[in-house]
């Protein structure tokens, strides 16, 4: 595989959200031109300590040479490790430790790697300080082990609750070797997330988790940080839901027989009906997608539509009252297992349009769920949130949204509203298949048929993601002002019942 050893522009990738911290070395990319399948992929690993060192003092380097003080020795306690810590969430994706255990790994890594990566030097001013053997910043790149790394699929056995370990007592770079990931253990997809993967079925849905970095660890005594937090499980408001940076049809809220192309796309079928659904929902306003059908071999069938997220992923859409569907074979449209006349047939070479709308109710609550009340769950050395759902709650909570509407459409004719009056609820663009076919989606913007967008006002499905970002945050930040507003208060009750012992003691 061809490389092009020079640094690239983000404008213009597909993986590239968010900060990109300089000089950091812990992940693979290949672009699209240097791809095998014309398709860019990403791969992140966990930085290793000599890594976040070897970040830390090229930008300690370059920083002085921008200010017109060219350095190149730093001192480990004075520069180095205030640098890691002022920048943990950008150099690696653990949970900021709350001791100085780590102080000692920097220590160990630096002098380790001596000759090979760092330099050493007793300043009579500084004293002891590192610097990098090759100080040309410009070299800096992943290794060349990097590109023989095999992208592989696959799934494993869930770890048991019991195992469950906090972040800073299974570490993959500080602790000792077991437990510590590999290389080839942390297989990630071309935008960054886990290749191995929980399925959502049965009831339980997965959500991946990240370190929330505006979530602070309350006091203790050491006593109690010692004892309590080695017994209890990882708390779930320490961490937050992991958005996909762009929308794209979702690998783990599918049925497993399903396959889903690498650019996550377009999926093709196997045997009996399998649904999946995208990354991105909407609660409200006007929105539209487009699939178009690649292929349908004699026998198969595909039911498209909009779904929510407790439709279960085994059946076509439209199965239950949470999912409504339009079928190919005599354009039936579904809800509830029950199938009406909507249209002529639909098949291979067709391009179907998707349109909702979903007006906004003040007695509704549109806040994207936390999950940081649910259990977290290792998994392949990823964190998910695991969510049990009462499908029977539900049901007996659905509310009829008045002047809400599903239509579908066709090469760009609209062939009517096809539901009235549907459930409130956040909706998921889906797919379900039947045998072999394919089916392609086309979340925006360029649309084959924008003209719809136009006569309906609607909004392309890709607007979503910038948006649902912000929901997210703000849901986050609400929920952690509640949950300090409680400790508060917790607080002060303890505080009064230790001002009326003193009374009664007194």
């Amino acid at each position: 595989m061809g490389q092009i050893y020079k640094f690239v522009t983000l404008n213009g990738t597909i993986w590239a959200r968010g900060k990109i911290h300089p000089f950091m070395t812990n992940y693979f990319f290949v672009c699209k031109y240097c791809s095998s399948n014309g398709l860019e992929r990403y791969d992140r690993d966990q930085a290793t300590v000599t890594q976040m060192c070897h970040c830390a003092i090229a930008n300690l380097q370059h920083t002085a040479a921008k200010m017109g003080l060219p350095q190149l020795m730093f001192n480990k306690d004075t520069d180095i490790i205030p640098y890691i810590e002022q920048n943990w969430e950008a150099m690696t994706t653990l949970p900021r430790l709350q001791t100085q255990s780590w102080h000692a790994s920097v220590l160990d890594s630096l002098t380790r790697n001596l000759t090979k990566l760092f330099i050493f030097e007793e300043n009579s001013v500084l004293g002891p300080c590192y610097g990098l053997v090759d100080q040309d910043l410009s070299v800096i790149q992943p290794k060349d082990e990097h590109i023989s790394r095999r992208f592989t699929t696959g799934r494993a056995k869930l770890s048991n609750n019991r195992n469950r370990k906090l972040p800073h007592t299974d570490q993959p770079t500080f602790g000792g070797k077991k437990g510590r990931p590999t290389v080839n253990s942390l297989r990630l997809m071309p935008l960054g997330f886990p290749r191995e993967f929980p399925y959502n079925k049965d009831g339980f849905k997965y959500i991946l988790a990240e370190p929330d970095p505006h979530a602070t660890v309350p006091e203790e005594s050491d006593d109690e940080s010692s004892t309590t937090l080695k017994r209890k499980p990882i708390p779930g408001w320490m961490y937050r839901v992991k958005l996909s940076p762009t929308l794209l049809l979702s690998l783990h809220d599918r049925a497993a027989r399903l396959k889903v192309t690498e650019d996550r796309l377009a999926v093709t079928g196997e045997r009996g009906y399998g649904m999946v659904r995208a990354t991105h929902s909407v609660n409200s306003g006007c929105w539209y997608f487009e699939i178009s059908i690649v292929e349908m071999p004699e026998g198969s069938a595909t039911r498209l539509g909009w779904g929510r997220r407790h439709s279960n992923l085994q059946t076509p859409l439209g199965y239950d009252k949470f999912g409504y569907s339009w079928r190919s074979r005599k354009g039936t449209k579904f809800t509830e297992s029950r199938g009406q006349h909507y249209s002529d047939a639909y098949g291979e070479g067709d391009t179907l349009g998707f349109l909702i709308n979903l007006p906004k109710e003040d007695q509704l609550d549109y806040r994207p769920k936390t999950y940081k009340n649910c259990p977290l769950i290792k998994y392949k050395s990823h964190l998910y949130y695991e969510d049990k759902e009462n499908i029977e709650e539900k049901l007996q909570k659905l509310y009829v949204l008045q002047g809400s509407r599903i239509e579908f459409f066709k090469n760009g004719q609209s062939q009517g509203v096809a539901f009235e009056n549907i459930f409130a609820g956040s909706y998921f663009p889906a797919i379900s298949i039947h045998k072999h076919a394919t089916a392609s989606i086309n979340f925006g913007p360029a649309f084959k048929y924008p003209e719809v967008l136009n006569k309906h006002n609607a909004r392309g499905m890709n607007e979503r993601v910038a948006e649902l970002d912000s929901e997210q945050f703000l849901a986050d930040t609400l929920y952690l002002a509640e949950l300090n507003q409680g400790r508060d208060k917790d607080r002060e009750v303890q505080v009064d019942q230790d001002q009326l012992l003193k009374m009664q003691f007194n």
